[in-house]
């Protein structure tokens, strides 16, 4: 695990990517992603999902964000369809399926196989001569910190398998996560 450590850390060094979190001052996970003005479909999201209070939060956090190109590479009507108010809590599943609770910074997430997301599914993390995915995301850019938690850019949305009736949530039993 160390030799694809070591090469993924190069990789992203080659790549101009920092290897070390970048923390940005005074502003949160929420107001780092406005600001860096890629994200605006992940926020309208986590608005509809009632999730940026959360993410404003403590902490710490680490989010796996999609891009908006990532979200209009999703099929036609999709966004629409998770933004219906009839649909939160699917939102929320998937949106929850990004963060994982902690600070996991790039040199963390080269070491790892999976992570389990404050959703409570695993995510599946590899790395190759490619890079570094996580459920088959590409991982684009690394370590964007924020005063609670850290943003690693993924150029995919991710999902959760569909939950078992046993394992379906309430919003407020994943929110008492945090």
């Amino acid at each position: 695990m160390t030799r694809f450590r070591s090469f993924a850390l190069a990789v992203l060094a080659t790549a101009g990517l920092s290897s070390q979190p970048t923390h940005a001052q005074d502003a949160d996970i929420v107001d780092v992603a406005i600001g860096a003005g890629s994200f605006n479909t992940l926020v309208a999201a986590l608005q509809a999902a009632d999730l940026v209070d959360v993410l404003r939060g403590d902490g710490p956090f680490t989010v796996f964000a999609p891009t908006d190109e990532a979200f209009a590479a999703l099929p036609e009507g999709t966004v629409e369809s998770l933004l219906d108010p009839a649909n939160k809590a699917q939102l929320v599943s998937v949106l929850t399926y990004h963060v994982v609770p902690g600070l996991v910074a790039s040199a963390d997430v080269v070491a790892l196989t999976s992570a389990t997301s404050v959703g409570g599914s695993d995510i599946t993390i590899s790395v190759s001569d490619a890079g570094v995915k996580v459920d088959g995301a590409n991982v684009v850019q690394v370590d964007i910190g924020a005063t609670n938690g850290i943003i690693h850019v993924i150029d995919a949305v991710i999902l959760p398998a569909a939950p078992t009736a046993v394992e379906t949530q309430s919003w407020g039993d994943i929110k008492n996560r945090f």
